[in-house]
């Protein structure tokens, strides 16, 4: 039986978990498409998730937290994300640091940041780098200056770092060339952050440039990157699967509504009124199953996760393997079928209406525009070939990977 100081969050009463932050989840989708049409930062839904213990939702029970297993927080996840899909994605950087606490060895460090995380703390995200920066090079360092370790470079796709206490920064030390995790203060006058992000979707997720400069870290928050957890690439890639299932809900949501409230017809239709037209229902209804299929897809796919982190503290090193293997190649199976499932429902949202579907006021487009921004992280198109090497060569698949400048094309 577990101590507390090894207390694992297995799990608790789902209905019971989701009943705390329904109600804001509701507050949030009455505001998402003002912010949408505004580019507004949610930084007041933020601060709700924050004040309601949102971030602590993975911390053991014994801790302060509520114990949610995997599939747990990704099922709350997608309910989030029907409310806005940009929420999600700003605090993903954030449960891939509490995972990688719940993954470390038991001690007072890690209680620490426990208390940090049931106090309502958030961490944010700053590992890619831009431009010239070559493949597996790092230009960000960590490094000492007058008795303090400091950290300086620039980060792009900083998501959610605008709205964070402290900021999940992949980086260099200069001493040894280690690849480290610094776990890094937003409060002080070293750490500057832009919402730059330009993309077409996913707008407001406060994704952009972060920018250090000799900014403060304290050696005990200086973590090799050798001990991350192990399946964290495909616990980022389920933070997409459960932002795509949730933009499937929303359309399924607004396309049964938009045909119930609408008045016009055709005269090609097949009645006289929208909602009682056979065709526009199989629409919906095609729709309603693509989008159930994707949400249980991305459920089924946590379940290997969940066991990696179990296994971790069972000292049975096969089994953690095998479920680290399963937890990468089921990530990357689900990326394939949601990414084409709900990609397909957004279009097809379209096809119930008429013209004025396209209206910029009803924001309809954002669905289509943020679930292509989504399926566009992580190209799926490797995660495929991935799947297909394991299962016919079992080719094991990598745990880790690296974007940045390529040598360039042969001549």
């Amino acid at each position: 039986m577990s101590t507390p100081s090894q207390a694992l969050s297995t799990g608790t009463d789902y209905d019971t978990l989701a009943g705390r932050f329904r109600p804001l989840f509701e507050r949030i989708a009455a505001g998402a498409l003002e912010r949408e049409r505004t580019r507004t930062l949610p930084h007041e839904a933020i601060g709700w998730l924050k004040e309601a213990g949102f971030g602590a939702v993975r911390v053991p029970r014994e801790h302060g937290g509520a114990g949610a297993s995997l599939p747990q927080l990704f099922q709350l996840l997608i309910e989030l994300a029907e409310a806005d899909s940009n929420l999600p994605q700003a605090l993903r950087g954030h449960f891939a640091f509490v995972e990688d606490r719940l993954n470390a060895s038991p001690g007072p460090q890690r209680e620490v940041w426990f208390r940090r995380f049931v106090n309502g703390e958030l961490v944010g995200n700053a590992w890619t780098e831009v431009g010239a920066v070559a493949l597996g090079d790092v230009i960000t360092k960590v490094s000492q200056k007058n008795g303090q370790w400091v950290v300086n470079g620039r980060k792009y796709y900083s998501t959610g770092s605008i709205f964070a206490d402290w900021v999940d920064l992949y980086a260099r030390r200069a001493d040894d060339n280690a690849d480290v995790i610094a776990a890094v203060s937003t409060r002080q006058k070293g750490v500057t952050q832009l919402d730059d992000w330009d993309g077409f979707g996913q707008r407001t997720t406060g994704s952009g440039t972060s920018v250090y400069e000799d900014a403060v870290v304290e050696p005990e928050n200086i973590f090799p990157f050798a001990s991350r957890f192990k399946y964290q690439t495909a616990f980022y890639q389920l933070f997409h699967l459960a932002t795509l299932a949730g933009i499937g809900r929303a359309v399924e949501r607004d396309a049964a509504h938009e045909v119930r409230q609408r008045q016009r017809i055709f005269s090609t239709g097949n009645a006289r009124h929208v909602s009682e037209d056979v065709q526009v229902q199989q629409v919906v209804g095609n729709i309603s199953a693509w989008v159930y299929a994707a949400e249980a897809t991305a459920l089924r796919a946590t379940l290997p996760a969940q066991r990696a982190y179990e296994a971790r503290f069972q000292d049975d090193v096969e089994a953690e393997r095998q479920a680290n293997i399963a937890a990468e190649i089921e990530s990357a199976q689900g990326q394939v079928v949601i990414s084409e499932l709900i990609l397909r429902a957004a279009t097809e949202l379209f096809n119930t209406l008429g013209a004025s579907a396209a209206s910029s006021a009803k924001q309809l487009d954002r669905h289509w525009r943020n679930a292509r921004t989504v399926a566009s992280h992580n190209p799926l198109i490797y995660k495929a070939r991935i799947v297909g090497d394991w299962r016919i060569n079992g080719t094991e698949p990598p745990y880790v990977w690296q974007i940045g400048a390529g040598p360039g094309r042969s001549r």
